[in-house]
């Protein structure tokens, strides 16, 4: 009893914290989502579920499947770039390894807005990229570099990649790299050493980077709205749009929570993943 009462008490602090500002918020935008619109905007009185029938909408299934996509195709692309680059790291001497972890750590130092707007002016249509890639034909007279898929998803892994390297360094850092040694000795070539033997050892750490790039992925909206155009909106920037634009708070609300469990998805995936079998013939 003693023990019990001295871990509640320690842990109660980080319970309120959690309660109040994490899990409250969370119940009030839930239940905005089943409250009605007002016309001129704001909340009107009673229950609805016009908010919630909404997500149906096949303009807001296109979103979430925008949303998926980019954040899927962000995270695949990130976790493939990030994996060559942990493995470098890891196996350069200390005092380099340090150097070029700061290197990885230092977009971090720059506002993320204007990170985004640094990408908008490279990418713009009348700029010395642009321009180039126009006098070599690469580029077309009437194409752009903006607002399109493609450049949503490369700033998005630019801006993340951080966010998957780390992970995966601090994974193979603990990697026994005389297991790539061995698989080359027994006749294995280094892309399938790489494949067969690096990348499960380094497994937890590609979870983590999937984990922490695809779900801040779902909820991406600068990006989308700094670099992208109206075909590559995603849930992010019309929840944006239905609170500040339209001040239609009900559908925001009911956008908002359709958005927090998806977000929950990966968690639970996680977790069941990571719970041992309950059948000790399986385990």
């Amino acid at each position: 009893m003693k023990n019990s009462r001295r871990e509640w008490l320690l842990t109660s602090p980080s319970l309120l914290w959690l309660a109040g500002l994490v899990l409250a918020p969370l119940l009030i935008v839930f239940a905005i989502a089943f409250r009605p619109a007002l016309p001129a905007g704001g909340i009107g009185e009673g229950w609805s579920l016009d908010a919630v029938r909404a997500l149906v909408d096949p303009v807001y299934l296109g979103l979430l499947a925008n949303t998926v996509a980019v954040s899927a195709v962000t995270t695949v692309l990130c976790i493939l770039v990030a994996l060559p680059v942990a493995l470098a790291m890891a196996r350069l001497a200390p005092k380099w390894r340090s150097r070029v972890l700061l290197l990885v750590i230092v977009p971090f130092w720059t506002n993320f807005v204007i990170r985004v707007f640094a990408w908008q002016q490279i990418l713009h249509a009348q700029g010395a990229l642009a321009e180039a890639l126009r006098w070599t034909g690469v580029l077309g007279e009437n194409d752009r570099l903006l607002g399109n898929f493609a450049a949503v998803v490369l700033v998005s892994v630019y801006t993340y990649l951080p966010f998957a390297i780390l992970p995966l360094f601090a994974a193979a850092e603990k990697f026994d790299f005389h297991l790539l040694d061995a698989a080359r000795d027994l006749g294995a070539r280094p892309f399938r050493a790489f494949v067969s033997v690096f990348i499960p050892g380094v497994r937890q750490g590609m979870v983590t980077a999937l984990l922490v790039v695809f779900i801040p992925m779902l909820g991406s909206y600068v990006v989308p709205d700094m670099v992208g155009g109206t075909g590559t909106q995603m849930l992010g920037n019309k929840i944006a749009q239905r609170n500040f634009n339209d001040r239609n708070l009900p559908e925001a609300a009911a956008l908002s929570g359709a958005l927090t469990l998806l977000v929950l998805v990966p968690f639970f995936l996680r977790r069941r993943d990571a719970e041992p079998s309950a059948n000790p013939e399986k385990a």
